[in-house]
């Protein structure tokens, strides 16, 4: 059974790697197609390039990350644990995407991990260690921090940005914003695939360590080719449904806006994957970066019913995803002792 379970850890692993890339190329390519600095074909194939890209790179940091992050119980039981938080953030993850709603792919797999984590002590298995942590410094703070930082960021920006721009024709500022977009939707793509790819490596890590197929030590090839894969294959699908939200619904921006909005997210993200290894996510820096840029404006420009919907989902994320991988944590039990 250890080797079907470690299967099916796999190929769920993928399936959130595909759906991660799927839900959050808005998070790239959204306002760069609402202000026209790419066409839609354009930007979705930028985005995938460079989330393949950061992907990639980032499976250097998945060893790390897998031996700091938890510490799973070995054998069926730690599969299980698995298998059950990746089947909750699927889920979850499907969810809101057909809602329309951004929302953290990284704080449902920790909320899924933690509430599978639960079950097993439930059935009198083994607990998973380092979870505590894990909900304190990747699912309580990056919710309370990032978007705060992303919000009033942007917001003061604009005021530099706009006082640059006061003699210039609004043609070329809007020429010359388009043109930094299509830079920042690249870095913002990067950004995502170093942030999120490290995530899909380490849970097959996981897998391989509590299956005892791996010491830990080294990284597979299909690993690395796996995560990339399935983030740039779900990236190029698009999902349309959320960048239509972040683009069009949540506020008006304007090409100056936009390009402040996705500067500043691609920063944040870049320096939080490779200068201080902060589990930021893409969806929260970048919604919140584009409230922030579009509410600073000289007229009421904000969907606020909508960013009260987006706010209930960001905090629901953790607690729903632990709730469904804490029952179905307690029906896969049963298998794992076949």
């Amino acid at each position: 059974m250890a080797l079907t379970f470690f299967a099916l850890v796999v190929v769920f692993a993928g399936a959130f790697a595909f759906l991660n890339g799927f839900r959050d190329a808005s998070a790239s390519v959204a306002l760069a197609v609402r202000t026209r600095a790419l066409t839609p074909t354009v930007a979705v194939l930028l985005a995938g390039l460079f989330n393949f890209v950061g992907a990639a790179v980032s499976a250097t940091l998945a060893l790390e990350i897998s031996r700091s992050w938890i510490t799973l119980p070995r054998g069926e039981n730690g599969l299980v644990i698995l298998l059950a938080g990746l089947l909750s953030a699927v889920i979850w993850g499907i969810y809101s995407w057909w809602r329309g709603i951004p929302s953290s792919s990284t704080h449902a797999l920790v909320g899924g991990v933690a509430g599978a984590g639960i079950a097993s002590i439930a059935v009198g298995g083994h607990p998973v260690t380092g979870v505590d942590d894990s909900l304190i410094f990747q699912v309580v703070l990056p919710l309370v921090l990032s978007p705060a930082i992303a919000f009033l960021g942007a917001y003061l920006l604009v005021w530099p940005a706009v006082w640059v721009a006061r003699y210039t024709p609004p043609n070329v500022v809007n020429r010359r914003s388009r043109r930094a977009q299509a830079v920042a939707a690249g870095a913002v793509a990067l950004g995502h695939g170093l942030q999120d790819g490290q995530r899909t490596s380490a849970v097959v890590i996981l897998a391989l360590l509590a299956s005892g197929l791996s010491d830990g030590a080294s990284l597979p090839l299909w690993v690395v080719l796996l995560t990339a894969g399935m983030l740039t294959a779900g990236t190029l699908a698009g999902g349309w449904r959320v960048s239509y939200t972040i683009g069009y619904r949540l506020t008006r921006i304007d090409p100056l806006r936009g390009s402040v909005a996705q500067l500043y997210s691609s920063l944040i993200l870049l320096v939080g994957a490779i200068g201080l290894h902060w589990p930021i996510s893409t969806t929260h820096t970048v919604t919140s970066s584009v409230l922030g840029a579009g509410t600073n404006q000289g007229f009421p420009a904000t969907n606020r019913w909508l960013v009260i919907r987006i706010l209930a989902f960001w905090v629901l994320t953790p607690a729903v995803t632990a709730a469904v991988a804490f029952i179905l944590g307690l029906s896969l039990s049963p298998l794992a002792r076949l």
